[in-house]
């Protein structure tokens, strides 16, 4: 009998030992988001105790990991390696590790956890306060999660204003100054037809809209479309209901989203299940390269929504689309249908109204929405706003930018489920997100076969685009560098702006 030696195995490099404490970070980040989506679509109420802290225990856990000393070393070993033993990939990990090991660092793991417990008790809060129309018991929560963020931005630092160091986790390098400068100028530029259509009246039925469309024929449809227009496929998604609908994933091929259905007035739900379809694409087209590491994800929130609101809005809502799937909501609604056409379907949904509720807002009045949470954020964040005078605050905003005021703060100050999570710094993202829409469909656009496709609802041409020149990246690259990669120049309003009026001068005959 022959005994064969044992081999030798060459003891792992410091690149590939922090890979795989990389890997364990991720999957306790992926079991922490598994959690966090039970709770909103699955759990039972009285879980919400424990499950906030068990939610509390992965999110210390994580943060410890990541801020060990063990994890410094290999860090500091892996960036000692000549880059040119390197991948381009590897590279990007050890920038994007560092940024994360840096901030994560100067946060003490009992904050962390106390952070996710207050989150998760506000987040429960604010869902009571909200269906009882109660803000005064959800202030205490907001309070003391106002409190934390606060401490967050002294703890991170920064060099100009403390909203800085909040932007900067959903939109990293953009400052508070350039947000308010985009702003005004959004403002001043768009404020002028919103009153233009606003005094032209309506230009079509609204009213069919609000047709009855069981949620059961809302769902079928929405899905159909989501998977044969937007590739969204059941292999490696899921749709379910939530009080606020959301999109998260554990891995790439592993993704949810959820919306909400009003039998008596379907575009919450065919919409909001396309918006957060948009987001899915994203985190499914992120390279397999990337795996279970800080790169496998978007690279900023505002890259995020641009996708959303890319097939949401600039397909979803475009003449071709409906002109091709009219005969799809004619067949699972015929009751909305009859009488109507493509064009009315089209023209309906696209109309303007100044409105309460941010998540059903038009394309024209959207960005009003999101300029008056920023400036209260920003009020909020300064102490120039309490707590206890946000309603009033809210209310006298919304009469400013839009001309209507919540009969509730139900539709009003409560309607977000943002700074119950904690979420403070994330709303400009969404009209940044806008910008950026328009501006990636203009470049992609360029290519004969995608401007075919648009003409025709065959978005195929478009989703590779979208997945060569932004998906694949994850947090590879910057948002600035995907913008200018894609696009050719930086973030800017104008073709958006050059959108708006192109597309509602023409519905409204300005």
């Amino acid at each position: 009998m022959t005994v064969t030696a044992p081999q030798q195995v060459a003891p792992a490099g410091p690149l590939d030992a922090l890979k795989r404490r990389l890997n364990l970070i991720s999957d306790l980040g992926a079991a922490q988001g598994l959690l966090s989506w039970d709770q909103e679509t699955q759990m039972p109420e009285d879980a919400a105790r424990v499950r906030g802290l068990q939610m509390s225990s992965l999110a210390g856990l994580s943060h410890h990991l990541l801020t060990s000393d063990e994890t410094r070393a290999l860090l500091e070993a892996a960036e000692a390696v000549d880059t040119g033993q390197l991948s381009e990939v590897d590279v990007d990990l050890l920038r994007v590790t560092r940024r994360d090991f840096d901030k994560a660092t100067k946060l003490p793991t009992a904050f962390v956890e106390d952070v996710s417990q207050a989150r998760n008790e506000a987040h429960h809060a604010w869902i009571k306060a909200r269906a009882d129309n109660d803000f005064a018991s959800f202030a205490p929560y907001l309070e003391r999660v106002l409190s934390l963020t606060r401490q967050y931005a002294e703890l991170i630092g920064y060099d100009q204003h403390p909203y800085d160091a909040l932007l900067d986790d959903y939109e990293p390098g953009m400052k508070t100054a350039h947000v308010r400068q985009i702003f005004a100028d959004l403002r001043e530029r768009t404020l002028p037809l919103l009153r233009s259509i606003v005094a032209a009246g309506d230009a079509t039925d609204y009213g069919v809209l609000t047709r009855s469309f069981p949620a059961a024929a809302q769902r079928q449809l929405s899905l159909k479309v989501a998977e044969e227009a937007f590739g969204l496929l059941p292999s490696f998604s899921r749709l379910d209901e939530s009080a606020h609908p959301f999109q998260t994933n554990f891995s790439a091929d592993d993704i949810r989203i959820t919306t909400r259905f009003d039998e008596h007035y379907f575009p919450m739900s065919l919409f909001g299940t396309w918006h957060e379809t948009g987001h899915a694409m994203y985190e499914h087209g992120v390279s397999s390269e990337l795996e279970r590491t800080p790169l496998a994800r978007g690279a900023s929130l505002g890259v995020h929504e641009s996708q959303s609101r890319l097939f949401e809005n600039l397909l979803g809502r475009s003449k071709a689309f409906w002109q091709h799937y009219f005969a799809e909501l004619a067949q699972a609604a015929p009751e909305v249908a009859a009488g109507q056409s493509a064009e009315s379907i089209y023209r309906a949904v696209n109309r303007v109204e100044p409105s309460l509720i941010r998540v059903e807002a038009d394309e024209v009045t959207y960005n009003f929405h999101i300029m008056l949470r920023f400036e209260l954020e920003l009020a909020l964040i300064e102490g120039e706003l309490s707590v206890a005078d946000l309603p009033d605050a809210w209310n006298a905003k919304m009469q400013e930018y839009l001309g209507v005021v919540p009969d509730s703060d139900s539709e009003g100050v409560l309607q977000d489920i943002h700074w119950s999570a904690g979420l403070i710094g994330y709303f400009p993202t969404y009209s940044l997100g806008n910008l950026l829409s328009v501006q990636l469909l203009e470049a992609a656009s360029q290519n004969p076969e995608i401007a075919a496709g648009l003409q025709n609802a065959d978005y195929a041409p478009l989703r590779e685009w979208l997945r060569v020149n932004v998906h694949q990246y994850g947090r590879r690259h910057t948002p600035a560098q995907i913008v200018e990669g894609a696009t050719g120049q930086p973030l800017s309003a104008d073709a958006y702006v050059k959108y708006l009026f192109e597309k509602y001068a023409e519905i409204y005959g300005l």
